[in-house]
């Protein structure tokens, strides 16, 4: 192990790592001591496991909020999604893990397949500010989308209004169809959110060991293992960097 990269990773002789417990995909539970449960702590003590150092969980109420506190000297390594804004301060590595974002169809529905949604006249019900969202307004071409404002009220317009296409995450759908006899959840997936390991961008060694030991445990079936034993459905190991 490089000293350079225990050194940047736990200058306080252990990993403190930043969870966000809002994702109730990669946070599924505490433990009896309070500590977060899933596949995020799980990939933070394989990280610890690695360095040789002990492992403390920093819990934050939302992604933003880790983000926000970069500066603060609190973490070490950060849970949460890359996004352009929060990479300028942080360096991350690809994608360990995915959401993946599909559709629903009522029961009768001819729409067989993802590649049968964006056609004329098919209108889809979407939450309009989610990232799902914001890739449906870009990539879809003739299908119409009918925006909401929040999830709830996304599957509402889409019964009330009997629309062609309700568009969501895995795992909200899941919870959807058992409302809706007959309905079937397209295979696949249209877009995916996705969850990476950040490092303040100052740990320059660090960060290449963190992008080399997230592809590894993708490859290796790390990933897969985490997200199997906590039973995570809509899941899904990200594709390599």
């Amino acid at each position: 192990m490089d000293e350079q990269v225990v050194k940047e990773l736990a200058p306080t002789g252990k990993l403190r790592a930043g969870i966000n417990m809002s994702n109730f995909l990669l946070v599924t539970g505490k433990a009896a001591n309070g500590d977060p449960q899933g596949v995020s702590p799980e990939m933070a003590a394989e990280v610890a496991r690695r360095l040789g150092v002990p492992l403390q969980l920093v819990p934050f109420p939302s992604p933003g909020l880790l983000a926000d506190s970069v500066d603060d000297d609190v973490w070490d390594i950060g849970n949460i999604g890359a996004e352009p804004q929060r990479a300028e301060k942080i360096a991350f590595t690809a994608a360990y893990c995915e959401i993946e974002a599909t559709y629903l169809v009522p029961a009768g529905s001819p729409i067989q397949s993802i590649d049968d949604v964006d056609k004329p006249g098919v209108r889809i019900s979407v939450t309009g500010r989610s990232a799902y969202g914001l890739w449906l307004e870009n990539n879809i071409k003739q299908a119409e989308l009918v925006r909401t404002d929040t999830l709830d009220s996304s599957f509402e317009t889409f019964v009330d209004q009997k629309l062609d296409v309700l568009a969501g995450l895995k795992p909200r759908l899941w919870t959807d169809i058992e409302k809706l006899p007959g309905a079937r959840i397209l295979d696949g997936k249209f877009s995916a959110v996705q969850q990476a390991i950040g490092t303040p961008r100052k740990n320059a060694a660090a960060a290449k060991w963190l992008a080399d030991f997230v592809e590894e445990a993708k490859a290796s079936g790390f990933v897969q293992s985490f997200i199997d034993k906590h039973n995570v459905k809509g899941l899904s190991v990200a594709p390599p960097a």
